[in-house]
């Protein structure tokens, strides 16, 4: 990608972001538009949807085994990355997330990776420390009941939820987080939807 159509593509997210707020209905046509032309590679089979749709709030394990639920970070964005320690297409995927997180966590974002099925709380460890997790806390979905309750039917599946609570894109399979294409796309949608 040009670095100029880029920068172009972020000045408009940020100007129309603030012209025009879209958190009470659907996402503009032409922001949809010009945030589809910004996908490549991986992030091509990202599916930005025209309106939000809720998004099920269903329990799931922290690192301490305690229930917690997305409720818990309302008010940010959240890129809910659903993966298996067996799963080697997460394997590839899960260190760019990581370096996500490191980019843009704070107030307004955060990547949630929950391991979900039959995965043990030392082998999610040993995953992560072989390939270098260091930003990720650890989730668990054990009886897969919020992939299920969200939709999801094979790993690894991604899904960026507003500060509503709402999805507002998802993508399945694998991708390459850390790739201008995938900033520019995340940063024009948190514009969108601030």
């Amino acid at each position: 990608m040009k670095l100029k159509p880029l920068i172009a593509a972020m000045l408009y997210f940020a100007l129309a972001a603030g012209a025009n707020p879209v958190t009470a209905g659907p996402l503009a046509a032409d922001q949809r538009s010009a945030l589809l032309e910004l996908r490549e590679g991986g992030m091509r089979k990202l599916v930005i949807h025209p309106d939000a749709l809720p998004a099920r709030q269903v329990p799931f394990l922290n690192g301490d085994g305690a229930e917690t639920d997305l409720d818990q970070s309302r008010g940010k964005f959240r890129l809910v990355n659903f993966w298996a320690t067996w799963c080697a297409p997460c394997r590839a995927e899960k260190p760019t997330l990581d370096a996500l997180n490191k980019t843009l966590s704070g107030p307004d974002f955060e990547v949630i990776a929950i391991a979900t099925g039959r995965n043990s709380p030392e082998a999610i460890k040993r995953f992560n420390e072989q390939i270098g997790i260091e930003s990720l806390a650890t989730y668990r979905d054990p009886k897969s009941e919020a992939a299920r309750a969200m939709g999801v039917l094979g790993l690894p599946v991604s899904i960026l939820i507003d500060p509503q609570g709402r999805e507002i894109a998802r993508l399945p399979g694998g991708a390459d987080w850390t790739t201008d294409s995938s900033l520019a796309v995340i940063t024009g949608l948190m514009n969108a939807y601030r």
